[in-house]
């Protein structure tokens, strides 16, 4: 028994710390186990302002241009000193504003609105103010060629509303430089989150040119909303068949730490963070260069070059790309391009977490409601995993009774710990007893539960989804902490069905621990309170009923 609680307590302790730890880096603060290092360049690393080798993007203009304002020394001023403009547009998926300086799509807000039971949702992802940068943009290289510090003019004869049509398209021209003049158009489809982006090169001079196209997602490091007391990712990704999935913390380029595939002829580069994501995607089996750079104190970037043909004087080529901006729905990522489904990050546990919520989703499409899809998941699962429970149970039960008789022993031997723990491993041997009983069984399930743990933390459905009366939205605390409570009501219930430690000081510990706990479940979104509360009350349940049956059966034997 002993060594049982031992093992719990470091679980328990390592827990706390960890969750300190976490708390800690995502408020910027030194993390205790992972120290600031002097910065290593490996593959992919950049130091401010300059590129990775292979990239051939030293000539990449830095700093995005303030609407409206003079663009910054150092980062290609434009050639026309015209002032830029900001135009509106709006679909039924988004509302924004492209700037004219770049023909850059510099406000983008997800509208969703509410069907009564849930609440209207809102966000914006892109944005360009004084306190926060997030642009998707792109651009020329390879000479004096239009880059996203031009003034584009929009091209007359456009609408800047769907309306009640099926797409949206809103061009832009750029002024001619070095021979070349660019016509970039965005088409908006009704229920999409996918843009198209057209980028038309034009050699209206007389020499041939050779230039490279640039896309780009460029953002600060500031915060997003997350639940307190997790940690999720923020930051950019990259996406290749032969390298898969790699992602990349602010801190990690910070320290030169990067690690991502140079270049590719297939996948795509992202921004990620809570819930939602942007991504570009190029035209599969195309070659492209990809970087990842700090351009600023808290600017960073993530991109592809495309290598164009050389142009001939009359000629124009056509480059079609997409553009992501969207919530991490796992189903329609998967249909938007290969992989990018991944950008919903489960982390190590996601081998487990992909069916978890595959499973989730299915009794979702028969109930309707994710508050009950929820509760009906954790009881499948603790269906599932009944019979482990069953023998952790019955094995605290048999510790349960044997509880004075360890204390006898104790009290007997106290002075001579050798002899007191043989007698002790006789007893246990005596009633047929394993001290790790209870705890194997438990530690088998642990990694389902943390999978369904972060299943519930970064589902984006959870966002703005009713339960039932008082819980109008499952990714939000509990206004009223009804849920907390109850957590702890059961916590504590579920202590004093299990084996009092014969040891004072534990057991005023082990009664403290719900205390403890609730504390931060006060402030976790109400889907994962939810499925702690069944999950407990299912398991004081299956714990009452072994215990009940296992006193029946020893009375009938007497």
């Amino acid at each position: 028994m002993d060594i049982k609680r031992t093992v719990l307590w470091v679980i328990f302790f390592m827990s706390a710390v960890m969750l300190f730890d976490n708390w800690q880096r995502d408020h910027g603060r030194p993390s205790m186990f992972f120290p600031s290092a002097v910065p290593t360049k490996t593959v992919g690393s950049a130091a401010p302002g300059t590129t990775t080798p292979g990239t051939q993007a030293a000539d990449l203009p830095a700093t995005p241009g303030e609407p409206g304002a003079p663009v910054a020394p150092g980062s290609n001023a434009p050639a026309s000193s015209a002032a830029d403009q900001l135009v509106n547009f709006s679909t039924d998926v988004y509302s924004g504003q492209i700037d004219t300086r770049g023909g850059t799509l510099s406000k983008l807000s997800l509208v969703k609105e509410g069907d009564g039971k849930q609440p209207d949702l809102y966000i914006t992802l892109f944005d360009h103010t004084a306190t926060h940068t997030y642009l998707a943009r792109t651009g020329l290289l390879g000479g004096d060629f239009p880059n996203h510090n031009d003034v584009f003019t929009l091209v007359p004869g456009g609408q800047t509303t769907m309306g009640d049509g099926n797409t949206l398209s809103i061009s832009f021209e750029s002024p001619v430089k070095g021979g070349v003049k660019v016509i970039k158009t965005y088409t908006f489809t009704r229920g999409s989150y996918v843009i198209g982006v057209d980028t038309k090169v034009q050699n209206v001079g007389a020499a041939p040119v050779t230039p490279r196209l640039y896309m780009e997602l460029v953002r600060d490091d500031s915060p997003v909303e997350t639940p307190r007391f997790s940690h999720t990712f923020i930051g950019p990704a990259v996406y290749t068949e032969q390298h898969h999935f790699q992602k990349m913390t602010f801190s990690d380029i910070d320290k030169g730490k990067e690690d991502f595939a140079p270049s590719a002829d297939n996948g795509w580069v992202a921004m990620v963070q809570h819930y939602f994501a942007s991504a570009w995607i190029p035209q599969q089996g195309v070659k492209r260069d990809i970087y990842v750079q700090k351009i600023d104190p808290k600017l960073y970037r993530v991109g592809v070059q495309q290598p164009l043909q050389t142009i001939a004087p009359g000629q124009t080529v056509d480059v079609q790309s997409r553009l992501f901006a969207g919530p991490e729905e796992e189903r329609m990522l998967e249909g938007v391009a290969p992989g990018l489904e991944l950008v919903k990050d489960y982390g190590m546990v996601t081998i487990i977490a992909k069916p978890l919520f595959w499973l989730l989703e299915k009794i979702h499409s028969y109930v309707g409601n994710w508050g009950w899809s929820i509760i009906l998941l954790t009881l499948l699962i603790k269906a599932v995993f009944f019979p482990l429970s069953a023998a952790s149970y019955k094995s605290m039960a048999r510790m349960k009774t044997i509880t004075p008789r360890m204390t006898q022993l104790r009290e007997r031997y106290k002075g001579d710990p050798q002899k007191m723990n043989s007698e002790l491993m006789a007893l246990y041997k005596t009633e047929k007893v394993n001290p790790f009983g209870g705890c194997l069984p438990v530690v088998v399930q642990i990694p389902v539960f943390i999978s369904l743990y972060w299943v519930l933390l970064s589902s984006v459905e959870m966002r703005g989804a009713p339960w039932v009366l008082w819980i109008h939205d499952l990714s939000q605390a509990d206004p009223f902490y009804i849920l907390p409570v109850m957590m702890a009501v059961s916590m504590f219930l579920q202590t004093r069905l299990n084996p009092t430690p014969p040891d004072p000081v534990q057991a005023k510990m082990m009664m403290f621990m719900p205390l403890a706990f609730s504390v931060m479940f006060f402030f976790f979104p109400s889907g994962l309170v939810l499925y702690y509360v069944v999950n407990n009350v299912l398991s004081i349940a299956q714990q009452y009923y072994i215990t009940r049956m296992m006193g029946k059966k020893k009375v009938a034997k007497a």
